[in-house]
């Protein structure tokens, strides 16, 4: 199956072709791409242009919300020049918001080709890049996409830097938060998604970061220190202390303030807490071209 699911994604970059006509075409070729190129020829199904193997590596993210929810996505073209065109800019933002309305029951991470086989509007995601293709005459790539779900007592905050237009630019973050909507609570959130768009944690505290990193940069550490030639007693010592410079450089809640670098995040947020409720639940931080 995994295979197939390789295939299917060669078969779609190679051809233009939808989810669902690769899967079959290779399914009745026996799994084999240049047999199922043939067959989607055949049927009119594959694109006939060289536009689907070039690298699209410019483009722009965006995030598009509503009452219930935001979507964060990221869309490639191959060029700056023609991510700042309004064809593109009008299809990202008509694209985003079809995202957000039809998939109401998504959160977090989705699976690109799990979106790009479903109808929308009673046309496929991927006929709709098919016609961005067609229109632009560059390829045009769904990238990612990041779901974040708002309850009654959470609110959601966004930021775009280096914007295109309104929400769509080269750096995109979305927060969640689980606060009241006043003023104050704005602003901090607000804030909050600018600081994470300048300094790019990693996750919103220790015990959230990746477990692997953690180890990595502990033994980088302890190689470097063990040829010190010092005690024991005095390595654990500068360990702790370099992987708590390491915690407050990539983690959130332990970042200082890029508006008041005398602080942490933490205590920003205990000393605001002190008149208000705030607590930061999720945020997603899309940074275009990075993975």
């Amino acid at each position: 199956m995994n295979q197939l699911s390789d295939n299917i994604k060669d078969l779609r970059n190679k051809t233009g072709a939808g989810f669902l006509d690769c899967k079959k075409a290779l399914l009745e070729n026996d799994n084999d791409i240049d047999n199922s190129i043939n067959y989607l020829r055949k049927k009119g199904l594959a694109k006939a242009s060289k536009k689907y193997s070039r690298d699209a590596k410019e483009g722009a993210v965006g995030c598009f919300s509503n009452e219930t929810k935001t979507v964060l996505l990221e869309i490639n073209t191959e060029t700056d020049f023609a991510a700042k065109n309004e064809v593109f800019l009008n299809f990202f933002e008509n694209l985003g918001n079809k995202i957000l309305i039809n998939f109401s029951d998504l959160e977090g991470d989705i699976n690109i080709d799990d979106i790009t086989s479903k109808i929308v509007d009673k046309e496929k995601i991927s006929d709709l890049l098919d016609s961005a293709i067609a229109k632009i005459g560059e390829n045009i790539i769904l990238k990612k996409i990041y779901f974040i779900n708002k309850s009654s007592d959470t609110q959601i905050y966004t930021y775009t830097h280096n914007s295109y237009r309104k929400n769509i630019g080269k750096i995109c973050v979305i927060l969640k938060a689980k606060t009241h909507l006043n003023e104050e609570t704005t602003l901090l959130g607000k804030n909050l998604c600018m600081h994470i768009a300048a300094l790019k944690p990693l996750s919103i505290d220790i015990d959230n970061l990746d477990k692997k990193l953690i180890q990595n940069e502990r033994n980088i550490q302890i190689e470097t220190i063990n040829s010190s030639g010092k005690s024991k007693e005095i390595i654990d010592k500068i360990l702790n202390g370099k992987m708590q410079k390491y915690y407050s450089e990539v983690t959130l809640l332990n970042q200082k303030y890029v508006l008041d670098d005398k602080k942490n995040i933490k205590e920003i947020i205990e000393e605001f807490n002190k008149s208000n409720s705030f607590e930061i639940l999720d945020y997603k931080l899309f940074i275009l071209g990075s993975e």
